[in-house]
């Protein structure tokens, strides 16, 4: 696993550079999962833009504003933060290295490095700004398109998201939340893919129709996007180890080096005996663990054991038992391996990516893509869900997670969607 971008680096190109230490590998495929699905979603809305689908709204822009100080000041501030940290590190490189996350977020840092760079990009914000300042303001219209809006759309689906994605985590959680309210709002782990989409899509959507964009349209874009965007996601759940596994596989252990080895899984009680410390502090006794056994079938022989099971080695959990000979922040390993339910997801989001992409001109009522897509994530989620670890609610009897009940409601809801929108409009001719 590769816990940062410094992990990666130095396991894949044998590189040493402890800088990259800063770049979560979570994180940075959250990213590329936002770049990804703003370009896919530019990409379909200037398609319908160009058939006539989507229009532009005018809109009045003052230019040649005066100067706005307040503008100035938060560039001076971000100045400040960078050359305070930038200047420190470089002074306390030897100390600040060994730990580089914790360096950033303390208060250490170089004060003259921050008031120096701080100044500087004041300065060059208040140049720019006066040079474009006019004796007299002037009021211009323009016709804003919607694939213009898509900035906007990725700032607040980021912001939302990430809000949303904690609130239904910690209600998922919440006896874990209330031993520890302040650590688990401020914790960067912790968040709820299904929390992030729903609120998200909320605040684009009431953004949306004040603009005056089609909100059908706008939808079955964002469709194949968000499909997307939650496959790469999940190759940062994947490859930093962040706890988003499956129930343990009691056909395979790990080793103390992190390899995966094929056992009987009569073996399972004696491996969790033996690791008895790990697993109460985790269940709290040692009767209802979940687990189910599962050996390659013959006919998979060319894929890798840990395709049906992982010990997720150095996971950025830190979560497991330490491993032989490891030293530094990361050296766990998961005593019995896990299906690696991420990995699964990646590959089938994937795949349903490639499918809207393919079905995006084919379908032209508005709503229905979208419909599809509903449906789509609802049942891979809901079935993936039978091998995830998740709280588990008691409602009449059942005993489904919270994801498997918003996934329910998202297959019915695309169905609905989509029996609705054909009902409601006529299919346009297929563009091809």
């Amino acid at each position: 696993m590769y816990p940062n971008l410094y992990y990666a680096f130095h396991d894949l190109f044998g590189l040493d550079i402890p800088l990259l230490k800063l770049l979560q590998t979570f994180g940075f495929f959250v990213a590329v999962a936002f770049l990804a699905a703003a370009y896919v979603l530019t990409s379909e809305l200037k398609r319908r833009e160009q058939l006539g689908w989507l229009t532009g709204v005018p809109e009045k822009v003052i230019t040649g504003k005066p100067v706005n100080m307040t503008e100035v000041l938060i560039h001076g501030l971000l100045g400040f933060v960078l050359g305070y940290k930038i200047l420190g590190l470089t002074f306390e490189w030897a100390e600040a290295s060994q730990d580089l996350q914790s360096y950033i977020l303390s208060s250490r840092g170089n004060l003259l490095g921050g008031i120096v760079l701080g100044g500087l990009f004041a300065y060059l914000k208040y140049r720019s700004a006066k040079k474009q300042e006019l004796p007299k303001p002037k009021e211009e219209t323009v016709m804003i398109m919607p694939h213009q809006r898509v900035p906007d759309f990725t700032v607040m689906a980021a912001v939302a998201g990430l809000l949303g994605a904690k609130i239904f985590h910690n209600l998922e959680n919440w006896g874990e939340f209330v031993q520890d309210p302040i650590g688990a709002l401020l914790s960067f782990s912790g968040l709820t893919f299904y929390g992030g989409l729903i609120l998200a899509s909320i605040v684009i959507i009431r953004y949306a129709a004040k603009k005056g964009i089609n909100i059908w349209h706008l939808i079955d874009s964002a469709a194949p996007g968000l499909m997307l965007a939650y496959g790469v996601g999940r190759m940062g759940c994947h490859f930093s180890g962040d706890g988003d596994w499956g129930i343990y596989n009691s056909s395979y252990i790990t080793d103390a080096a992190g390899k995966v080895q094929a056992v009987d899984p009569s073996k399972f009680q004696e491996v969790v005996k033996a690791n008895e410390q790990f697993f109460t502090r985790q269940y709290g006794m040692l009767e209802h663990i979940p687990h189910a056994p599962f050996t390659k079938p013959g006919g998979l022989s060319f894929l890798p054991d840990w395709f049906f099971a992982y010990g997720y080695p150095h996971n950025v959990i830190n979560e497991g038992v330490q491993m032989a000979g490891c030293t530094g922040k990361y050296c766990n390993v998961l005593p019995i391996a896990v299906y690696p339910t991420a990995l699964y997801e990646i590959i089938v989001c994937l795949l349903l990516f490639a499918a809207l992409w393919s079905l995006r001109k084919k379908i032209t009522v508005p709503g229905v893509i979208f419909g599809i897509y509903l449906i789509m994530n609802g049942v891979e989620r809901f079935f993936i869900e039978k091998i995830r670890v998740n709280t588990k609610y008691d409602i009449f009897g059942f005993h489904p997670t919270q994801a498997e009940i918003i996934s329910s409601l998202m297959v019915i809801g695309g169905a609905a969607l989509v029996w609705y929108c054909r009902k409601i409009y006529k299919a346009a001719k297929p563009v091809v």
